[in-house]
């Protein structure tokens, strides 16, 4: 008897652990960080659609579309630090109310234009350099079943999509790769933007294949982002799925896991 009460009493406190590990975990993932999939192939090479990550929603403090709870403020945040440019972000669209992943360009106060496909902040330009080419299969990637921009277009299922890319260094030494597929394309000339007090640029490094800051609101684009709209940081690529589906575990890939995002 005695025997059969400590089994009972065992398996009870393995599901008390095993119900406290989770809840635990589901408060430390509401707390602290939210899991984000790569839908699009906005921010190649930089991150790839299939990449799953982790956002670190403390980096910039709690806000309404980062707090899980129903006390936080309905506007502003709490627990604030600022961001910085060359930041990769995930936050809320200011009128569709999805989550997008950009990088940080334009802080409040900034004057950013592009001419001729390079960035220029405050009238000076960032430093651009050749960095080689980025090859990838011209296939249907991730669920939805884009098929990438090429600048060597027009191109074969299976064959050689080609960008061509270049290490761009923001003011602050920040250095990331960004892509261009075409000479002169619809955003690489526009006006300049002043970013309003208390509002951030946010840019795509798939430079000719992002609906970003340089794209207005009425028009789909982002536009500028509200302080508050800030979910979080993404730091760094947990793992990568090439194929359909998240868990297709035979088509991650390998060169991924853990990756730091620059």
């Amino acid at each position: 008897m005695k025997t059969g009460t400590s089994a009972r009493e065992g398996i009870v406190e393995t599901v008390k652990t095993i119900v406290y590990a989770l809840l635990i975990a589901g408060v430390f993932r509401t707390l602290f960080f939210q899991p984000f999939w790569i839908p699009s192939g906005s921010m190649k090479d930089t991150l790839l659609i299939g990449d799953f990550l982790f956002v670190n929603k403390m980096a910039y403090g709690y806000s309404r579309y980062s707090c899980p709870f129903s006390m936080c403020p309905i506007s502003g945040r709490i627990f604030a630090s600022l961001p910085e440019r060359g930041d990769v972000v995930v936050f809320r669209h200011p009128v569709n109310g999805s989550d997008y992943i950009k990088r940080l360009i334009g802080l409040p106060g900034d004057k950013i234009q592009m001419k001729d496909g390079v960035l220029w902040i405050n009238g000076k330009p960032v430093k651009l350099e050749p960095a080689g080419e980025f090859v990838e299969t011209y296939e249907r990637q991730g669920p939805q079943g884009f098929l990438p921009r090429c600048a060597n277009a027009p191109v074969g299922l299976g064959g050689e999509c080609v960008k061509e890319r270049y290490r761009e260094t923001l003011p602050n030494g920040v250095s990331h790769d960004i892509l261009d597929i075409e000479r002169n394309g619809f955003l690489d000339n526009t006006r300049v933007f002043t970013v309003p007090e208390g509002h951030y640029f946010f840019m795509g490094d798939n430079r000719d294949n992002s609906q970003d800051s340089r794209v207005s609101q009425a028009a789909g684009g982002v536009g500028f982002v509200p302080f508050e709209n800030l979910i979080g940081r993404a730091d760094r690529v947990m793992f990568s799925s090439a194929g359909r589906r998240m868990f297709y575990f035979w088509t991650w890939r390998g060169d991924r896991f853990f990756k730091e995002i620059e």
